[in-house]
């Protein structure tokens, strides 16, 4: 391990990981579990609760998802109404033309089809190049979160301010960067990845750890 690594974090995450990877381990394989058994409704919420996420709170926008699917304007709702289910979102009139735009890029038909468009690519890194390139309001981080939150992205890190605090403190990284550009993205991606490695904790499970660090909570 390198000198320059804050001991006392990496430790403190260690015995997080020991204490919880039993827990993470049955979230991964439930969101595997989505991928292979849920609507194409369900996964086209997950997208799009990822689309809502950035600078937002993870459970309100999940919230706000809950009551699109309620009152049935998810998939067929106007923009008007997509936006008066989205408590609590900030851009919530960005981000409502972003769902409403979204639903073009995976139609088949008169469907959705977010299985058909994901299994095109040939890995999830292509996935996520694919998304961003795809859909408006996605960058590297959302599209790593979607893919990770339908079972689609076990070796891609999503590197939130909670992931990115946790990587300077511990030494990972020099200092948060004051704009993610896509090649900075895989840059620290790969920082991030080594790190686990020396570690000995995998990837996707080191990004809900450090989560955990901060929230004390395994969410999505």
């Amino acid at each position: 391990m390198e000198s320059c690594y804050n001991r006392e974090i990496v430790s403190d995450v260690l015995n997080i990981y020991s204490s919880i990877k039993n827990e993470i381990e049955i979230r991964l394989d439930e969101f595997a579990e989505i991928w292979e058994n849920e609507s194409e409704e369900n996964l086209f919420s997950e997208l799009a609760f990822c689309i809502l996420t950035p600078q937002s709170k993870a459970k309100m926008c999940w919230d706000s998802i809950c009551t699109l699917k309620e009152k049935n304007v998810l998939i067929g709702g106007s923009e008007k109404e997509v936006l008066e289910c989205l408590y609590g979102v900030r851009f919530k009139y960005k981000k409502a033309r972003y769902v409403v735009e979204v639903r073009e890029v995976f139609k088949n038909g008169d469907k959705i089809s977010v299985r058909e468009k994901i299994d095109k690519n040939t890995s999830p890194f292509e996935a996520r190049e694919w998304l961003v390139k795809n859909v408006k309001g996605m960058g590297h981080k959302e599209a790593s979160h979607f893919l990770r939150n339908i079972g689609k992205g076990r070796d891609l890190a999503i590197l939130d301010r909670h992931i990115l605090k946790n990587l300077e403190l511990i030494g990972v990284i020099e200092k948060i960067p004051e704009s993610l550009t896509p090649s900075k993205y895989i840059e620290l991606e790969k920082t991030m990845r080594n790190f686990s490695s020396e570690i000995e904790i995998p990837l996707d499970h080191l990004d809900i750890v450090l989560w955990y660090k901060e929230t004390e909570e395994i969410f999505k």
